[in-house]
């Protein structure tokens, strides 16, 4: 059975994979280092952990199967799960595959070198009404995909 687990503590997009997840179904789990709202659903459950600051990305990782969707924008993280045959999309919409985190976290790292000597110094783009709309259209292909 196929759910979807949540990277959650920054994860912009929980309201929206609720109500996809309500319309297909799906059992969805959020991890987080801390407690957050969420809805009191049936489907929906949460896992709080906070012995270190990966704690959450080591539980996602060992907990999920090839059956699973992860939402993430962790780049070294969405690489775990990969290994692990899940699904993994970002919150922007980007799916993750085989094929192109290599790269991704090439440039993540190359970002972050470039950040820590003062060449770049800003971040992500601020998340956009678009970004959302990627999202949820990437989210509901992927299950589809996933059903046939």
């Amino acid at each position: 059975m196929t759910r979807i687990l949540i990277d959650a503590d920054a994860c912009p997009v929980k309201a929206e994979t609720y109500r996809v997840a309500k319309r297909y179904a799906l059992n969805v789990i959020l991890v987080s280092n801390m407690w957050i709202r969420i809805p009191t659903e049936t489907w929906l459950e949460q896992i709080v952990v906070n012995d270190h600051p990966d704690a959450a990305d080591d539980w996602i990782v060992e907990n999920t199967t090839d059956q699973d969707i992860v939402i993430t924008a962790d780049i070294p993280l969405a690489g775990r799960c990969l290994e692990k045959n899940a699904r993994v999309i970002s919150p922007r919409g980007r799916y993750y595959t085989e094929n192109d985190i290599g790269e991704a976290l090439s440039n993540r790292n190359l970002r972050e070198q470039l950040r820590d000597i003062g060449i770049m110094t800003g971040g992500p783009k601020p998340f956009s009404k678009q970004n959302r709309s990627n999202f949820l259209q990437r989210l509901d292909q992927l299950i589809q995909q996933m059903q046939r």
